[in-house]
């Protein structure tokens, strides 16, 4: 049991952290520290002493990619662990996982190859978004198979829908405000061309209407105290990610607050995802019993 829970939460820790290591390339200028792919230099794998990208840019973005490769190790253990457990209800997930990190490294050598342009970059995010919700239903899933609920209130479930795919369309709104602003991760990088004010008002907007739907969907769901625990720790991390957007905002976008905002990207993402897997799904042994515990 250990063991499962080492690896499951190590490889949704490392999907995490690949989107923080990728905001720390960013936000430090290291987008081209290696800036050549699959080698960080012609010639070489790894950074090489006085290349023209100096060694502390070379190192933070040599150092997102060795995590890549942590990742992938993390997936094939989770994989093996799937397999021997015969835990077929997770076989897609985990593949998935794999297909994912494989997937990301190709789409890491488009951003460096198109010199850091704005729309692989967001891609990158978005596609680590995605395999972080594979990740929570792995971590989620791990000690019981579940079933989904056929008798489901069709108000909160489609409220459910409309409240990941919201949060989804804010995080991808994000990213325009991202690929408009300064931090591009290296000097000479395209951005969208957006007016910054204008895509930050539509993603604060967003954020204001995700907040009314996560209050429709709380008391919708009050009656389940799983459902109203995760959707209460939902509008605690998401109400304190909306301050720290606005703090970034007016204070001309400082590093150290917008890699608080990309951690709290994360954390609301992740727990939205475990809002939607409380509603839809029960623990087959819950469903036996009538009960739906964590």
């Amino acid at each position: 049991m250990r063991l499962r829970r080492f690896l499951y939460s190590a490889l949704l820790t490392l999907q995490a952290g690949l989107v923080l290591t990728g905001g720390a390339v960013r936000l430090t200028g290291s987008g081209l520290g290696c800036p050549t792919w699959p080698e960080c230099t012609d010639g070489s794998y790894t950074p090489v002493p006085h290349q023209a990208e100096g060694q502390l840019h070379a190192w933070i973005e040599f150092g997102n990619r060795l995590l890549t490769f942590a990742l992938f190790a993390a997936a094939i253990a989770v994989i093996a662990h799937v397999l021997i457990t015969r835990r077929k209800d997770l076989r897609i997930l985990a593949f998935g996982q794999l297909l994912g990190i494989l997937g990301q490294g190709v789409l890491g050598g488009i951003t460096v190859l198109s010199n850091l342009h704005p729309l692989p970059v967001a891609g990158h995010l978005l596609l680590s978004i995605v395999l972080i919700a594979g990740a929570t239903s792995l971590n989620d899933r791990r000690e019981h198979p579940i079933v989904r609920i056929k008798d489901n209130d069709k108000l909160i479930a489609n409220l459910s829908l409309l409240h990941i795919a919201l949060t989804f369309f804010v995080i991808a709104l994000g990213t325009l405000v991202t690929g408009s602003g300064p931090h591009a991760g290296d000097l000479k990088a395209r951005r969208f061309g957006f007016d910054i004010r204008t895509v930050a008002w539509l993603h604060a907007d967003a954020v204001i209407a995700l907040l009314g739907l996560t209050l429709a969907l709380y008391i919708a769901s009050r009656a389940s105290r799983l459902h109203s625990r995760r959707i209460t720790i939902f509008a605690v991390i998401a109400l304190s990610q909306g301050a720290i957007g606005y703090i970034q905002y007016f204070t001309g976008i400082p590093e150290i607050i917008v890699a608080a905002h990309l951690l709290g990207a994360t954390l609301v993402w992740i727990a939205a995802w475990r809002i939607r897997i409380s509603i839809t799904t029960t623990p087959i042994d819950s469903a036996n019993s009538g009960e739906n515990r964590e």
